[in-house]
């Protein structure tokens, strides 16, 4: 007997979506076997939230936009093995994720929204309000703009008379273990944006946020610097990738 033509759908091809058109895509439809899962997922994601969902799951649902008919979750795991976790996925610089096969426009073009609205609704949380009462807020910040980069970055919060964030600025970049910083740059800018307090951030790509040598040598810089001007340095916040190091906890200022 003859089976159903539902039966008789083609395999999908086992190529990028960007670059070729799957016979599903010619029907108007995806293969049920896809549409389903992408209905468990969604649903599974609306009522239980991101917990819920395995990084390799959260990463599916991103590139649901980017590539509609195919089966995303081989790129999804593929995208893991390549950097690690789902937060260094969507981190990863433009060129290295180009690196991976199937990625192209769409896909980057996906991960770099989601990254970019991660970023924005953090510093909805900080900018233009009291720091040291926000303190978790401006942590969770650091955290989530800096705690996944492959390199360096140098940033300072720059702060008015009330300890209101006023600007967030990024100072520097470098490589995995360096930053090039100017004691005499930082103090100039604070001047320019009538600034009354500091606070240095930098990351550490290794993971660990133990400073080194070099860290301490440039705070005790700046903040000789700042004193001569007349500017607080509160502290220095070294970024790693589960935890943080406050120069001022630890003794350093």
């Amino acid at each position: 007997m003859r089976r159903p033509d539902a039966f008789h759908e083609p395999p999908l091809p086992l190529l990028n979506a960007e670059t070729a058109t799957p016979v599903a895509a010619v029907a108007g439809k995806l293969p049920s076997y896809i549409r389903d899962h992408r209905k468990r997922l969604r649903e599974r994601f609306l009522s239980g939230g991101a917990d819920a969902l395995p990084d390799y799951e959260m990463l599916e649902l991103v590139l649901f936009r980017a590539i509609p008919r195919q089966d995303v979750k081989p790129l999804a795991r593929q995208l893991l093995e390549h950097f690690g976790d789902f937060n260094r996925v969507l981190s990863a610089p433009i060129p290295r994720l180009r690196e991976v096969k199937g990625v192209g426009d769409a896909v980057i073009q996906e991960l770099k929204i989601v990254e970019a609205a991660a970023h924005r609704l953090a510093k909805s949380r900080v900018m233009e309000r009291h720091v040291i009462s926000g303190w978790e807020a401006l942590i969770t910040y650091c955290h989530t703009t800096m705690a996944h980069r492959e390199t360096e970055q140098f940033r300072v919060f720059y702060l008015d008379r009330k300890n209101v964030l006023i600007a967030d600025e990024e100072q520097a970049r470098g490589t995995v273990d360096h930053v090039p910083v100017y004691p005499r740059e930082v103090c100039k800018r604070a001047l320019e944006l009538n600034a009354s307090a500091l606070i240095l951030v930098h990351n550490h790509p290794s993971g660990d946020p133990t400073p080194s040598d070099a860290d301490i040598a440039m705070t005790h810089q700046i903040e000789t610097a700042a004193q001569a001007l007349g500017l607080t340095l509160h502290d220095h916040l070294i970024i790693g990738k589960s935890r943080e190091l406050s120069f001022r906890s630890a003794g350093y200022l």
